[in-house]
Protein backbone atom coordinates (compact mmCIF):
# COMPACT_ATOMS: atom_id res chain seq x y z
CA UNK A 1 0.00 0.00 0.00
CA UNK A 2 1.30 3.79 -0.37
CA UNK A 3 3.32 4.55 2.15
CA UNK A 4 4.46 8.34 3.21
CA UNK A 5 7.59 7.94 6.13
CA UNK A 6 8.34 11.22 7.85
CA UNK A 7 11.63 12.09 9.36
CA UNK A 8 13.39 14.89 10.94
CA UNK A 9 11.33 17.28 13.24
CA UNK A 10 12.56 17.76 16.61
CA UNK A 11 13.07 21.14 18.73
CA UNK A 12 14.83 24.46 17.45
CA UNK A 13 15.32 27.59 18.91
CA UNK A 14 13.54 30.97 17.32
CA UNK A 15 15.76 32.47 13.72
CA UNK A 16 17.28 28.40 13.39
CA UNK A 17 16.61 25.83 10.73
CA UNK A 18 15.26 22.52 10.74
CA UNK A 19 14.76 20.09 7.28
CA UNK A 20 12.20 17.11 7.07
CA UNK A 21 12.03 14.56 4.90
CA UNK A 22 9.59 11.93 3.42
CA UNK A 23 9.98 9.02 1.63
CA UNK A 24 7.12 8.05 -0.59
CA UNK A 25 6.72 4.08 -1.49
CA UNK A 26 4.22 2.26 -3.60
CA UNK A 27 2.64 5.82 -5.25
CA UNK A 28 2.49 4.96 -9.17
CA UNK A 29 1.09 8.36 -10.81
CA UNK A 30 2.14 9.62 -13.92
CA UNK A 31 1.42 12.75 -12.34
CA UNK A 32 0.84 14.22 -9.03
CA UNK A 33 0.84 16.77 -5.97
CA UNK A 34 2.75 16.44 -3.49
CA UNK A 35 3.62 19.15 -0.50
CA UNK A 36 3.94 19.87 3.06
CA UNK A 37 1.02 20.88 5.68
CA UNK A 38 1.00 21.55 9.51
CA UNK A 39 -1.82 21.54 12.48
CA UNK A 40 -0.93 23.50 15.07
CA UNK A 41 -3.09 22.60 18.87
CA UNK A 42 -6.62 24.13 18.27
CA UNK A 43 -5.60 25.49 15.18
CA UNK A 44 -7.28 23.81 11.27
CA UNK A 45 -4.61 22.24 9.38
CA UNK A 46 -2.73 24.39 6.28
CA UNK A 47 -1.21 23.33 3.32
CA UNK A 48 2.23 25.58 3.55
CA UNK A 49 4.33 24.55 0.33
CA UNK A 50 3.92 22.03 -2.83
CA UNK A 51 5.11 20.71 -6.21
CA UNK A 52 3.33 19.90 -9.31
CA UNK A 53 5.65 16.90 -10.40
CA UNK A 54 3.92 17.55 -14.04
CA UNK A 55 5.23 20.91 -14.36
CA UNK A 56 7.58 21.19 -11.22
CA UNK A 57 6.01 24.47 -10.26
CA UNK A 58 6.12 25.24 -6.87
CA UNK A 59 3.76 26.82 -4.79
CA UNK A 60 3.85 28.45 -0.70
CA UNK A 61 1.77 30.26 1.19
CA UNK A 62 2.38 34.00 2.30
CA UNK A 63 3.40 32.99 5.57
CA UNK A 64 6.25 31.06 4.80
CA UNK A 65 7.37 31.77 1.33
CA UNK A 66 11.07 32.81 1.66
CA UNK A 67 11.87 31.21 4.32
CA UNK A 68 10.45 27.52 3.84
CA UNK A 69 11.79 25.35 0.68
CA UNK A 70 10.46 22.47 -0.99
CA UNK A 71 12.12 20.30 -2.58
CA UNK A 72 11.88 16.58 -3.97
CA UNK A 73 14.67 13.95 -5.31
CA UNK A 74 12.58 11.62 -7.63
CA UNK A 75 14.94 9.22 -8.02
CA UNK A 76 14.64 8.12 -4.28
CA UNK A 77 10.94 9.07 -4.66
CA UNK A 78 12.15 11.71 -1.41
CA UNK A 79 10.49 14.92 -0.65
CA UNK A 80 11.98 17.63 1.47
CA UNK A 81 10.94 21.04 3.33
CA UNK A 82 13.51 22.80 4.32
CA UNK A 83 12.42 25.37 7.03
CA UNK A 84 14.74 28.55 8.27
CA UNK A 85 14.65 31.36 10.39
CA UNK A 86 11.96 29.59 12.05
CA UNK A 87 9.73 31.21 14.33
CA UNK A 88 7.39 30.04 18.01
CA UNK A 89 4.64 30.51 15.31
CA UNK A 90 5.58 27.37 13.31
CA UNK A 91 5.69 25.36 16.34
CA UNK A 92 2.84 22.56 14.94
CA UNK A 93 2.47 18.68 13.80
CA UNK A 94 3.97 18.60 10.04
CA UNK A 95 2.69 16.38 7.86
CA UNK A 96 3.58 15.19 4.26
CA UNK A 97 1.30 14.11 1.50
CA UNK A 98 0.44 13.28 -2.27
CA UNK A 99 -2.54 13.61 -4.07
CA UNK A 100 -4.31 13.87 -7.43
CA UNK A 101 -3.98 16.89 -9.29
CA UNK A 102 -7.14 18.97 -9.97
CA UNK A 103 -5.65 22.22 -12.28
CA UNK A 104 -2.65 22.79 -9.47
CA UNK A 105 -0.96 22.14 -6.64
CA UNK A 106 -2.88 24.80 -3.94
CA UNK A 107 -4.58 24.43 -1.07
CA UNK A 108 -8.27 23.98 0.30
CA UNK A 109 -9.26 23.72 3.50
CA UNK A 110 -6.43 21.95 4.40
CA UNK A 111 -5.80 20.04 1.47
CA UNK A 112 -5.27 19.63 -1.89
CA UNK A 113 -7.88 20.56 -4.35
CA UNK A 114 -7.54 17.27 -6.15
CA UNK A 115 -8.69 13.98 -4.34
CA UNK A 116 -6.90 11.20 -3.03
CA UNK A 117 -4.71 11.93 -0.08
CA UNK A 118 -2.27 10.04 1.28
CA UNK A 119 -0.22 11.43 4.45
CA UNK A 120 2.70 10.78 6.58
CA UNK A 121 1.90 10.30 10.17
CA UNK A 122 4.14 13.42 11.00
CA UNK A 123 6.43 14.79 13.15
CA UNK A 124 6.43 17.19 15.55
CA UNK A 125 8.44 21.19 15.23
CA UNK A 126 8.78 22.91 18.08
CA UNK A 127 9.75 26.44 17.78
CA UNK A 128 11.26 27.94 20.92
CA UNK A 129 11.31 31.50 21.62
Amino acid sequence: QVQLLQSGGGSVQAGGSLTLSCKISNYYADYYCMGWFRQAPGRQREGLASINTENERTYYIPPVKGRFTISRDSAKNMMYLQMSDVKPEDTAMYYCAVSRIFFDCTFVDGEFRGGGHYWGLGTQVTVSS
